[in-house]
């Protein structure tokens, strides 16, 4: 009964790859769990953010500057297919 599902690989188990970045932050704002708090050795609370959070956080940055990337070079496409364009026109 228990044998087979411990051969395989748990079904609640994902990649951090596979999901959203901006739900798994999100989601770790909503549960408290984005910073805890030290206390300083002059009394003063300090707010530091967690391990999984900073993880979710550049996670978020990647994918976006992969957008971002990926944005640009169709930007380049299209300026210069428009340059190419009015090449052709001020030859006519």
């Amino acid at each position: 009964m228990y044998g087979s599902r411990s051969k395989q690989q748990p079904a609640l188990t994902q990649s951090l790859s596979d999901k959203n970045p901006n739900r798994v932050t999100g989601g770790l704002r909503a549960q408290g769990v984005d910073t805890f708090e030290m206390l300083g050795e002059d009394g003063s609370l300090q707010k530091i953010p967690t391990i999984e959070y900073v993880r979710s956080l550049e996670d978020q940055s990647k994918k976006q500057r992969a957008a971002i990337t990926i944005l640009e070079r169709k930007l380049t496409r299209c300026e210069t297919a428009i340059e190419q364009l009015r090449a052709m026109v001020s030859r006519s």
